[in-house]
Parts: C-alpha cells; structure tokens; sequence
C-alpha cells in the first residue's frame, strides 16, 4: 500500500512540475517574440545600413532562444532537436543572411506565441481556473449577486457552488493529465521549425559516415593484426609443437615404448592447449551462442561466466540486426569487465530493451541497453580506452553512451543504438 501512494505521490508531483514546465515554456515565448522583432527591425534598417551593424546581434539572441528550446525539448520530453551550424561570432551580416538557420528561427520565433503558446497555455489556464472554482467560489460565493458564473454554472445557491467545486477539481485533474503530453506535443512542433535544415543534416551525416568508416576499416585492421599475432604466437605455435612431439614419438615408438607413450601424453596436453587457444579465439570474434541464440541467451552466458553477480533482463522478441547484436554484445561484456576490474562492483544488472515505436516523429526500433553496478562509482572515460571503445563502437550505428558515475557510486551507463538496418525488406527488427 506504501509503495502505491508512493508511486501516486511521485506521478503527482511529476504532473505538477510538467504544468509549471508549460508555464516556463510560455514565458520564453515572450522572450522569443522579442529577439524575433530585433531580427525583423534589423533585416528592415538593412537598406540604410544600420541593419548591418544591428543584425548580428539580433540574430545571435534568437539562436540562443532556440538554443534553449531545443535543451528544454531533450531534457523535458526527451524529443531531440538537432542544432543547425553555428555562425562565427565575427561573421558580418551577409553571412548571417545566408545561414538557412536564421529564416527556421524567425519563422519559430513567430509562430510560437500563436502555436506554442497557446499549446502549453492550456494546462496552466485549467488548474488555475480549476483552483479558482475548487477553492474560491465556496467561499465568495454569497458575496457576489445573481450573477455570478464558474463556466457554464451559475452559482448562486449551496447545490450549485458545490457544483462548481467539483468542476474545478475535474478542470485541475484535467490540467495535471494534459501537462506532460501537451510538454511533448509542443517539443515535436517545435522540432519541425528548429531542427537544422535537411541539407545541413546530410552534411553532418555525410562527416559521420565517413569518420565511422574510417574507424571501422582501423578498427578491422587491428582485429585482423590480432588475430594473427594470436595465431601466429599461440595456437600456431602449439601445433607445431605438437608436430615436433609426434616425430619425437614416431622415432621412439619402436626403441623405448614406455619413453613414447610420456611422449604421446605430452602431446594430449599440447594439442588440448591448442584447442583452447582457437576457442579463445572464435570467441573473441564471434560467440557461437550469439550466432545461434540471439543477444538475450548471449548476455545470459556472460553472465553465467562472470564471477560478479548479475541479473539480466531481456525485453527483446525479435531476432535483431546481427551487427547490432554483435555490438551490444561486446558492449556489455566490456561494461561487466570494467565493473569487476576498476570499480570493485559486486553486483551488476543488466537491462536490454527493444523499442519498435509507430511514431511518425521517431527514428525507428532502437536497442537500449542499461548496466548498472554497485562499485564505488566515480567512472571517467578519460582515464582509460573501455567507454572510448565502446563510443567507437556505437558510432558506427549513430549510436549513444551516457555515462552516470558519481562518487561513492552506483554507476549507470546507458547505450541507445538505433536498428540502422531495421526496414522491412531487410530485417525483423
């Protein structure tokens, strides 16, 4: 019963905090209408020179507008916006003039008080109307005359202001309800105006395609470097041991028997360590139960194989992308690792989800993937190559790593990886 009023305190309070968000996000519409007219008076002062001086500053106060905007978006609703380039702060008014950004941002800055405004004003203008009805009209009630209305009611008797005390509670319920997906309405119509311009995302798609393949051919080479070293100083190496062994026995066999089967034996020992210097290795490339099972049994292996303590939840019903399972897979091996070796963990779960969403606005199925440990937290990717590696990794997938470490712990790092090969035609995901 505890842990149920708790969890209506918290969604309570969750909804509370999205109304007064709403309000925020109104009053920046102020500000934005503000920077928008600077803009506007700047771009007319252009002709009689005044503008050239004025519009860069002008245009400089909006982008931080929109700047603020597309933060509160990610950080309120979860809706990212990605920021188009900046322009020099040197740049003089005819480069200011041939950033696209600058026309999105004027023609956010004014439709957003006649769109969202009026969006995110509505949760507020109901609990504050519904808090008028609740908690000032039964007591104000006999002051007024005959004509005193609460919306459609005329209250004027005990049964009507009774009345409207419970519509003002249903019009305050209704607020509370309509905050945060009114918070995530108003962030995707914002998105459409302030996101960058297609051209300057396919840039930047462009250089990020680029920089991850350059990364992978790299990163390919020294696999292929490895796998060779490895073959060459260990199982080869072994195996022709074990050749050098077998002649040994061959020429023994016949003279000293009792000498030829310690030698025989020996090589038993040799060729078994061989073997498990080749499994070593498959399984440095590829796991077989990944292959055959799927992510969910593979992170259950390692799991089973680590001496830490570790829970795994999988919520995956589908086979995914297999070069976004091998990616997650040895994600999470080396999260696990790093938990037993530097944080001096002794618990860690581990949590895979697959959201396949309909939404229009989203970038289709992606892969989430939470470990959280008990070590002692405090965890830099600075100071070593396992979180760089794993960034490396993800980016091939425009995938993310957020890394949450403070002092004294937990550690929690979360891996988002969009399902990049995910079409219909091509795969389940």
């Amino acid at each position: 019963m505890s842990s149920r009023s708790a969890a209506l305190r918290t969604g309570f309070f969750r909804r509370l905090v999205a109304v007064g968000r709403c309000h925020l996000a109104g009053l920046l519409g102020l500000r934005v209408v503000a920077a928008g007219a600077g803009v506007v008076g700047a771009l007319l002062l252009l002709p009689v020179g005044l503008g050239l001086w004025l519009l860069p500053p002008a245009a400089g106060a909006l982008r931080r507008c929109g700047d603020i905007a597309r933060r509160r978006a990610e950080r309120w609703s979860g809706v990212r916006v990605t920021a188009p380039d900046p322009v020099p702060r040197a740049a003089g008014a005819r480069a200011v003039l041939a950033d696209a950004g600058l026309w999105r941002d004027l023609s956010w800055a004014w439709l957003e008080p006649l769109v969202g405004g009026l969006l995110v004003a509505v949760p507020p203008s109901l609990v504050v109307y519904g808090l008028f009805g609740a908690l000032v009209q039964p007591f104000v009630w006999r002051l007024l005359d005959d004509g005193n209305w609460y919306a459609f009611v005329p209250v004027h008797s005990t049964g009507l202001m009774l009345a409207a005390l419970v519509l003002g509670l249903g019009f305050t319920a209704a607020g509370l309800l309509l905050a945060p997906p009114v918070l995530r309405l108003h962030a995707r119509w914002g998105r459409r105006l302030l996101a960058a311009p297609r051209v300057t995302e396919l840039q930047r798609r462009v250089g990020q395609l680029t920089d991850s393949r350059t990364e992978v051919l790299e990163g390919q080479a020294a696999e292929l470097r490895r796998i060779e070293r490895d073959l060459h100083d260990g199982a080869q190496a072994r195996l022709v041991a074990l050749g050098m062994r077998l002649d040994s026995a061959t020429r023994l066999l016949e003279d000293d028997p009792p000498a030829a089967r310690a030698v025989l034996l020996e090589v038993r020992e040799l060729s078994g360590r061989a073997l498990e210097d080749l499994r070593g290795l498959v399984r440095g490339i590829q796991p077989p139960v990944l292959i055959d099972r799927g992510l969910g049994d593979a992170v259950r292996s390692l799991a089973l194989d680590s001496f830490l303590d570790v829970d795994v939840d999988v919520r995956i019903a589908v086979r995914l992308p297999a070069a976004v399972e091998s990616a997650a897979y040895f994600a999470v091996n080396e999260l696990v690792a790093n938990a037993a070796k530097h944080s001096g963990a002794g618990r860690v779960s581990v949590l895979l989800v697959h959201e396949d969403t309909d939404d229009t606005d989203a970038d289709g199925p992606r892969l989430h993937v939470t470990v959280t440990d008990d070590g002692r937290g405090g965890a830099d990717p600075s100071r070593g190559t396992g979180l760089l590696g794993i960034r490396s990794r993800l980016a091939t997938f425009d995938g993310t790593l957020v890394l949450h470490s403070p002092q004294g712990g937990p550690t929690t790092i979360t891996l988002e990886i969009p399902c990049v090969s995910s079409l219909p035609k091509t795969s389940s995901c």
